[in-house]
């Protein structure tokens, strides 16, 4: 038992001094707490929420002297991420530390009175991944949100965003295609970590109701030009599909597509979100056709790969052998990483002429529409399937939401 407890040590020593990086809930325990002394907590967060010894933000704050935390609430995939994707987490009591858990995830995505009647200051710390379709930025929205409708402090624990704060890509959610995965008007990538989102959203009129009173604890050591590797920082999967902080590029390069449940995008296999495959589809075809589009950042091989599991994304729901590419992303700046799906599908139409790709599948077009944020990619996309129909409308934002938001950078 000694020689495994002193493996553990030794690890979390290696880990911490590699570390260039301080989270923010680093740098409010080494301020002593002072922001929430003598305070009633509340805590938004996940398995992600660590210091850079893989100890939990819940265990931190439980154990802080001076502070009492005494509810915690849970996004989706939980507090503890013991839920599946979309899966509806319930109430239920932390088994460790005793403490309340809410869920979010489940009858309401948005703290009500109730949840917070019993504390004065509302904590968040999740490691988001800087992409509008992914959950938590929208959870950290709402809950501020009803802070701000209650009278209850917000506080932000800041974390890196893992793509590095300067890439911006898509085009901003419009009316009627507002929701959980598209809930604000935001690009689809937007280049801010959660600190710099939040105070955006706090500040920028018409986001959220009220204004919320607002504390970020900045992270110390991060620089805009950052990719998570360069933080030293531990990597806890914020879900089951983001394993590492690299799942992150892939993720904004082929989720959207995923949508429609035609392609296996990796999700059951072991390289989620980074194939572009199908089981009529022929490797070598494929392949032979991207890498001729000499796509700047990027890299494609031949795959062929049976799923180890069937999801919902799997149309015949059976773990059929598919064909396709894996994706190398050679430079991540240089890298136009939401259109490369599209380019995909273009290569796609042009090779499997008689494939109807979108018409297999049309009751997925309202949730691809919405994680699009307009209907008009698909609208337009679909009538030649070539990207150069839809590179004005995708890109038409990005550099104003740039302009606007810079403002409110915490980090150089």
């Amino acid at each position: 038992m000694k020689r495994i407890v002193l493996v553990i040590v030794m690890a979390a020593a290696v880990l911490t001094m590699g570390a260039v990086v301080k989270p923010g809930i680093e740098v409010l325990r080494d301020g002593g707490f002072k922001q929430l002394q003598g305070k009633r907590v509340g805590l938004v967060t996940n398995p992600s929420g660590i210091d850079n010894n893989l100890k939990s933000t819940v265990d931190i704050l439980n154990e802080a002297p001076g502070v009492k935390l005494v509810a915690l609430y849970g996004p989706e995939h939980g507090v503890r991420g013991n839920a599946h994707a979309g899966d509806a987490v319930g109430d239920e009591v932390d088994p460790k530390t005793g403490v309340k858990m809410y869920s979010l995830y489940g009858k309401t995505h948005k703290p009500t009175a109730e949840m917070l009647k019993d504390i004065d200051v509302l904590v968040y710390d999740i490691q988001d991944i800087g992409c509008r379709s992914y959950t938590f930025y929208a959870t950290m929205g709402v809950c501020m949100e009803a802070c701000a409708e209650q009278g209850k402090e917000f506080m932000v624990l800041d974390r890196p965003n893992p793509l590095g704060g300067n890439k911006v890509e898509g085009n901003l959610v419009e009316d009627g295609y507002y929701s959980f995965v598209s809930k604000y008007a935001i690009p689809y990538l937007y280049g801010l970590t959660p600190g710099e989102l939040a105070t955006f959203l706090n500040e920028e009129g018409g986001f959220i109701k009220g204004h919320a009173k607002l504390t970020v604890i900045p992270m110390e050591g991060w620089t805009r030009d950052m990719k998570f590797r360069d933080t030293g920082m531990p990597w806890v999967l914020p879900s089951p599909q983001i394993p590492t902080p690299e799942c992150a590029f892939f993720y904004p390069l082929s989720g959207i597509i995923g949508e429609l449940y035609i392609f296996n995008t990796g999700i059951g296999y072991t390289l989620p979100f980074q194939l572009f495959c199908a089981t009529w589809a022929d490797a070598d075809r494929v392949a032979d056709a991207m890498n001729a589009l000499h796509l700047p950042g990027l890299q494609f091989r031949p795959i062929n790969v049976k799923p180890f599991f069937v999801t919902s994304v799997d149309v015949n729901q059976e773990k059929k052998e598919v064909h396709g590419v894996q994706t190398y992303i050679t430079d991540v700046d240089a890298a136009n990483l939401t259109l490369t799906q599209f380019y995909f599908l273009q290569v796609m139409h042009e090779l499997y002429p008689d494939v109807q790709i979108f018409e297999q599948n049309p009751k997925r077009y309202a949730m691809f529409d919405k994680v699009c944020g307009t209907k008009e990619i698909r609208e337009r996309f679909t009538r030649r399937y070539k990207v150069e129909d839809i590179i004005q409308y995708w890109t038409k934002d990005a550099e104003a939401f740039r302009l606007r938001s810079a403002k409110y950078y915490l980090y150089k």
